[in-house]
């Protein structure tokens, strides 16, 4: 699957852009910081996972990629382990074809039979919302809430 990072760069910004997002060029620093990523964690297969669609004519059209988080144990979750679904996207020529749902069925039975997580999370755009409700997902008992800070420099 190392042969996917680009294409699951491709698709990342594709989806960033759908939220909006300027993703800036084929050369935005961000780019080669997510690809990074994907190849630190693609030999993690107990920790992450993607998974594609790939069409004869275009490549990789859609996917949807997940990574487990490590929270403090709970009653409710014992193991600790949140999983988090990112980067669902698919190509706008490839579109209301069943395809995000083939990668995030195939994500969620990951999560499922290969990890110990018992609380998936993501964020979804208002096009996506229905895909995910139809599978499961609702808003969390408790507000979910963000705070940006400016970071330490890199």
């Amino acid at each position: 699957m190392p042969d996917d990072i680009s294409a699951l760069v491709r698709m990342r910004a594709l989806m960033l852009s759908d939220m909006g997002i300027d993703a800036g060029d084929d050369h935005a620093p961000w780019r080669a910081a997510s690809a990074r990523w994907f190849a630190d964690r693609m030999p993690l297969s107990d920790e992450f996972a993607a998974f594609v669609v790939d069409d004869p004519e275009l490549g990789v059209v859609a996917c949807a990629v997940g990574a487990c988080d490590v929270h403090a144990p709970s009653p409710a979750n014992p193991s600790g382990l949140h999983g988090h679904v990112s980067n669902v996207s698919t190509d706008p020529r490839r579109r209301r074809l069943g395809h995000a749902r083939d990668c995030l069925d195939a994500l969620l039975t990951w999560f499922e039979q290969e990890t110990r997580v018992t609380v998936v999370g993501l964020n979804a755009t208002r096009d996506g919302a229905r895909l995910y409700e139809s599978l499961g997902f609702a808003p969390p008992r408790h507000p979910s809430l963000q705070l940006r800070t400016a970071g330490v420099p890199a």
